[in-house]
């Protein structure tokens, strides 16, 4: 018996008391059933739609949209209505801070002014411009209701784009400058939203320096309160030794960021980036080694579920979208949802333009025209468009005209430039320069492996380990400085078949994986002899994972 149904029989086994509380405990026990079915059913559909993706090549993202817009229509399988403060407050920070964890903030900081006027300035203009063509187009609305809407289309989503570029291999400096975009653009957006919302239900005009203020506050205000969780977290981490701990404090972070910075009404979302862009570059010195690989692998497994479910709530939403559109006629849905979507396209690329003359004029690293297309086509709009379009309050004006606008520009950049980003970058030539990136990783490899040896001469001379083992430790790592060394003058020669390189290379990691897998097995046979116990199974096989894992040749 549910613990509800329970309570009930125990409070009163008769009467119109008793019934009606067994009536709710069933309603809500239920509730619970139906959000594990929808729970269960969706994360089945995001397996088979990544199984598709790797099959295919096709982006994941644009797939699951399209899977979430076809049940939708067909209203099948699982369906859920999107609820922006779930959204905005349960779903994007661990999304936000993943991506924050793996961002280098020494690339951002060589890219600050792009960056910075591609996440603030971009912005504004495309919120500024979506508001004018709108209030032009159907004046009803007002000024202010149609700048809600420019801030909520405004900031792009990369995820979907960075997953089709990585794949694509795109340049490392693109990679660095959409992901610097996309991490600090939504901070901007949502304060714009905040302030155009309130000055719609006030009926009113926006006060410029009120909003300047509140803006300022809301960056000022998110940094800090960022930057102080990166701190205790720091703090914190380095006196844990527990990795589960560990692991379970890098859970914590971005909710703590999030939750401070929204309690002083500044921006919960740049404080989750600024806290992960911290404690992702300071990891190597504040992590242990085995919380790293736990940690990473967590939040791996958190982006893989909980994007495939962003993804598919996207899709998913087609028939909330359009309901209520029948107060509007035909040509006023057409042309207010062109205009916005015009807008959106548009302004892009006029930007990256004078963003490409004005960094030239300074004597900056300018933007190719081939990355300024790159850069137009990675726009896309996810999530966060939508989530804020949907938390429009339900009397506002022309609720349903500005929530199918948003959404049509989320499906058509979604879709429409997803499905095509990979083929355009390959048609530009734009690729990361793989040789270059082994030549720097060798060289690396060999720099940490000689500071390790002058490491192990120093304890020698300090008598802090006995000679036998220093001599072992010794015979181990100058082998791995040869081939290090090795590694470094083959990359080195010019005349070297890369291709045969990799091929072997991939020769041995298959040869070794199959040697791994007969430890494995042999030791499951020991164990079903009963001659092994599970738990010192357990930690064998820990140690053939850690082996497996680590490169080949190291």
């Amino acid at each position: 018996m549910p613990p509800a149904l329970a309570h009930c029989h125990s409070e009163s086994t008769s009467g119109r008391l008793g019934s009606d509380c067994r009536r709710r405990a069933i309603r809500d026990h239920q509730g619970i059933l139906d959000v594990i079915l929808i729970g269960l059913s969706g994360l089945l559909i995001i397996l088979a739609v990544r199984v598709v993706a790797d099959r295919t090549g096709l982006p994941a993202a644009v797939l699951f949209v399209l899977t979430g817009t076809v049940l939708s229509v067909l209203n099948v399988g699982p369906s859920r209505d999107l609820d922006p403060d779930v959204v905005l407050e349960l779903l994007i920070p661990p999304l936000l801070y993943a991506a924050a964890l793996n961002a280098s903030v020494l690339q951002m900081r060589s890219h600050l002014r792009v960056i910075g006027s591609l996440s603030v300035g971009l912005v504004l203009a495309t919120a500024l411009v979506v508001a004018v063509v709108l209030d032009a187009i159907v004046p009803a609305i007002g000024f202010a209701a149609a700048l809600a809407l420019g801030a909520a289309v405004a900031p792009p989503d990369p995820v979907a784009a960075l997953a089709i570029g990585r794949r694509a291999r795109m340049p490392e400096r693109l990679t660095t400058l959409i992901e610097g975009e996309g991490l600090l653009n939504d901070a901007t957006a949502l304060t714009l939203y905040g302030i155009a919302v309130t000055a719609a239900a006030a009926g009113g005009g926006i006060a410029l320096p009120e909003g300047v203020g509140r803006f300022i506050w809301a960056v000022a205000g998110g940094v800090a309160a960022g930057l102080l969780i990166a701190a205790i977290v720091r703090f914190a981490a380095r006196r844990l030794s527990d990795p589960l701990l560990e692991n379970a404090l890098s859970l914590a972070t971005p909710f703590a960021a999030f939750a401070l910075a929204q309690s002083a009404e500044a921006s919960g979302v740049l404080a989750v980036v600024v806290a992960g862009l911290t404690l992702g570059h300071q990891s190597p010195v504040i992590e242990s080694g085995p919380a790293r690989l736990q940690t990473r692998a967590v939040w791996r497994l958190l982006e893989f579920i909980l994007e495939g479910y962003v993804f598919l709530l996207i899709g998913n939403q087609a028939d909330n979208v359009v309901e209520g559109l029948g107060d509007y006629s035909a040509s006023t849905i057409a042309a207010a949802a062109l205009g916005t979507v015009g807008a959106v396209l548009l302004v892009r690329p006029l930007w990256l333009l004078w963003l490409r003359r004005i960094t030239r004029a300074a004597g900056e690293t300018r933007l190719s025209l081939r990355e300024v297309v790159a850069l137009w086509w990675a726009g896309t709009r996810g999530v966060i468009t939508l989530a804020t379009a949907f938390a429009l309050p339900l009397d506002f004006p022309d609720r349903h005209l500005l929530l199918f606008c948003a959404y049509l520009v989320v499906l058509i950049t979604l879709v429409g430039q997803g499905l095509t980003f990979a083929p355009l970058l390959r048609a530009l030539r734009l690729r990361a320069d793989e040789a270059e990136q082994r030549r720097v990783r060798a060289e690396a490899r060999l720099a940490a492996v000689e500071a390790a040896l002058r490491r192990l001469d120093e304890l020698i001379e300090e008598e802090r380990v006995p000679a036998d083992v220093g001599a072992r430790l010794r015979s181990l790592y100058e082998v791995r400085r040869t081939r290090a060394q090795n590694r470094v003058s083959t990359l080195a020669d010019d005349e070297v078949d890369d291709d045969q390189f990799a091929r072997e290379t991939e020769a041995r990691g298959l040869l070794r994986r199959s040697m791994i897998d007969a430890e494995r097995e042999e030791l499951v046979r020991w164990r079903d002899a009963g001659r092994l116990p599970d738990a010192s199974l357990r930690i064998l096989q820990r140690e053939l994972d850690f082996q497996e894992g680590s490169p080949v040749g190291s």
